[in-house]
């Protein structure tokens, strides 16, 4: 969730003037301004992690829409802000909701809010923007590798309705070659004998008949995605072997969403000699680093301390009438990353780098994970759910402290009572920091 001073004890504001920055600003801005950008730091869970081969395989199963099962909710009309008709197959991608020409975020799904895939999520498709500074990724932390974030949505009744044995058998028949000439042999998943031949019709739950609003989830091999139950009759090293298959493709995924990033951005080059920033922007500069306090949790080089904090946001409906009112964030997600088989702790991974925690923070209740602003201003919307609209929406809640009730945990904001000229100013300052995105040819299937 962006977070602009979401921490406690941030000074008053400034008089909205032009600004003069002492040596103590300059510091502070520069601690977010290096000379230049860090990459991403070594990931040992993933040892392709910096494997170009594994990144353009990764980058041709980011574009690729045949792991997917049905769509399912009947907003899947066909038109533009979707991604079919009700009961078309083979039609959600990775960038189906992370698009390229939207730095990787979703300006597709009606109302920018949250997304529709085979059915409506409930939160807004994060930007991917140098995901790979992270280390506890999603809105609640609920992955905590790029290589296992890849189960989430595949798996997910309302993003790809499929099921990991599909998208085994799947890139057997479709990318064995480029598989295997990076991760050794495949099992032979054109065996029926040992691994039950999935049709993309029978992966997921179903479309159900329209006067049913709820879709069916009675496939002949199992009830819903990652139940499992596809697995029945399978050995237990048959099932680990098609676990690792798409272990290794979320690895190459990973290998490539490491290469997506924003770049340095006007901003980098004013503090390093480059052209003056318009007034406004300058200012709020200023503010950032000081008055307003943003970077208190919007620190370092990407402008975000990578953990998790409670805004008070109360929920309010979004998209087709949801409204998600007890979203406990960082306190389940962490919980359910903690307890993952497919986690940093488990035998899939290269390597433990302690990134997990043994237990939920106690003020993670509520709580979401604080995303870079490098690139925000080309986001469509803001939030967790997408239900501020704008960079000036997202100043005026920071402004004003959240709200003091309606949601889950400890709302961490005060008041900063910011003048009009203040606000705008951060703003500008925040739109300082689009770069030029990551490499044309990272923008599309290879």
């Amino acid at each position: 969730m962006l977070s602009l001073v979401a921490c406690k004890g941030a000074t008053g504001p400034s008089d909205g003037g032009a600004i003069t920055l002492s040596p103590e600003t300059w510091a502070a801005l520069l601690v977010l301004s290096p000379p230049s950008l860090p990459p991403p730091p070594a990931d040992i869970t993933n040892r392709f992690a910096d494997d170009p081969e594994a990144a353009l395989f990764g980058q041709r199963l980011f574009f690729d829409p045949s792991f997917s099962g049905p769509l399912l909710d009947s907003d899947n009309d066909g038109t533009p802000s979707t991604l079919g008709n009700v009961g078309d197959t083979g039609r959600v991608s990775c960038a189906g909701c992370h698009l390229p020409a939207y730095a990787f975020s979703d300006k597709r799904s009606f109302q920018l809010q949250i997304s529709l895939g085979a059915g409506w999520g409930r939160r807004r498709t994060p930007s991917l923007l140098d995901v790979g500074q992270a280390r506890m990724i999603m809105w609640d932390g609920r992955r905590d590798t790029l290589f296992n974030q890849v189960f989430g949505p595949l798996e997910s009744v309302v993003e790809m309705n499929s099921s990991r044995l599909y998208m085994a058998e799947q890139l057997f028949a479709r990318h064995r070659t480029q598989y295997e000439a990076l991760f050794g042999p495949m099992p032979p998943l054109d065996d029926t004998a040992r691994f039950p031949s999935l049709s993309a019709t029978v992966t997921g739950c179903q479309p159900s008949h329209p006067s049913d609003p709820a879709p069916t989830c009675d496939g002949p091999f199992h009830g819903s995605p990652g139940d499992g139950a596809e697995y029945d009759g399978m050995t237990a090293a048959d099932q680990a072997a098609v676990t690792r298959v798409v272990v290794n493709a979320g690895k190459a995924i990973g290998a490539y969403e490491r290469l997506l990033t924003c770049g340095p951005s006007p901003f980098d080059s004013w503090m390093h000699g480059g052209p003056d920033l318009p007034e406004p922007a300058r200012r709020g500069a200023g503010l950032f680093v000081g008055a307003a306090g943003c970077s208190r949790c919007h620190s370092g080089p990407y402008l975000t301390d990578q953990t998790f904090h409670n805004v008070g946001l109360v929920p309010h409906v979004v998209q087709s009438g949801f409204i998600d009112s007890n979203d406990e964030g960082g306190a389940s997600g962490m919980a359910a990353a903690i307890q993952d088989p497919l986690s940093s702790h488990g035998v899939f991974s290269d390597g433990d780098d302690g990134r997990l925690p043994p237990s939920p923070p106690a003020d993670a209740v509520g709580a979401f994970r604080t995303p870079s602003l490098r690139c925000v201003a080309l986001r469509p919307t803001y939030m967790h759910t997408g239900q501020l609209r704008t960079l000036s929406d997202v100043v005026t809640h920071f402004n004003n402290g959240g709200s003091i009730y309606g949601f889950p945990g400890t709302n961490e904001l005060e008041a900063l009572s910011l003048t009009a000229q203040d606000q705008a100013d951060l703003v500008a300052f925040m739109k300082s920091l689009t770069g030029p995105g990551p490499q044309p040819q990272l923008l599309s299937a290879p």
